[in-house]
């Protein structure tokens, strides 16, 4: 006769008590950019010569950034619909970060919770300005003078993506969405993203550029397997 280790069985109800963590599904993929890659003109810094003193040359353009074989940096992948109804989940208290450091933002593209402390850095020790242009929470503009190394702020509404720029630098932009959830991702140069702890269902998946729009795909997950999604983002057509 077999025998069940209670132990074990014990640690499978505590699981399943606490919300089914071992039973969670996870959602993965690639992004890659079809067709010919457009020329982009480099970030030229010479308006400011304490920006153009950090690098020796111009710099590459953020808004297209690509890894080996096309794939795509700073794409946003999302579950946009399909998350069990009146489940919630509490933000962390660990803050997002945003540097300003070479004269860029960085991270370029990023999530945060609603609530989530919110911290953006002067690491460049020169005049910055964090316009923030959300439309359903309230922007603000916050000025970072040299001696302003560090200062937090939050959102407190889900929204999409919004966009932050320098009012000093023109070229510095990054673009932020706040979520209700944590079932986001951000890829870096090898597109590859993954959203865990899922539960069993039918989701919408949302993946964006800052430039190129929005794809979306269906995926089913059941139980605890990972399921496949690739996205796959063109040039739009010339008109």
């Amino acid at each position: 006769m077999r025998r069940f280790s209670s132990r074990g069985l014990a640690a499978g109800l505590v699981a399943f008590l606490a919300g089914g963590a071992a039973f969670a599904a996870t959602i993965t993929g690639t992004v890659t950019y079809e067709g010919k890659v457009p020329t982009l003109q480099p970030i030229d810094m010479k308006a400011d010569a304490a920006c153009a003193k950090m690098h020796g040359t111009p710099q590459p353009s953020d808004v297209l950034v690509l890894g080996p074989g096309n794939t795509m940096a700073n794409i946003m992948v999302s579950v946009a619909t399909g998350l069990p109804a009146g489940k919630t989940y509490p933000a962390p208290t660990t803050p997002v970060t945003m540097d300003q450091k070479g004269c860029h933002y960085e991270p370029h593209v990023f999530g945060l919770r609603v609530g989530q402390p919110f911290k953006v850095l002067n690491s460049d020790g020169i005049l910055h300005n964090v316009h923030a242009l959300p439309k359903v929470n309230s922007q603000f503009n916050m000025a970072m003078p040299p001696t302003v190394k560090e200062s937090t702020k939050s959102f407190g509404k889900a929204e999409g993506m919004f966009k932050i720029k320098c009012d000093v630098h023109p070229w510095m932009s990054a673009y932020a969405g706040v979520f209700n959830h944590p079932f986001f991702s951000v890829t870096q140069k090898d597109g590859k993203f993954t959203i865990s702890g899922l539960d069993p269902g039918t989701y919408e998946i949302e993946a964006w550029h800052e430039k190129l729009g929005v794809k979306k795909q269906s995926v089913t997950v059941a139980g605890s397997e990972t399921k496949t999604v690739d996205f796959k983002f063109q040039a739009p057509a010339a008109k």
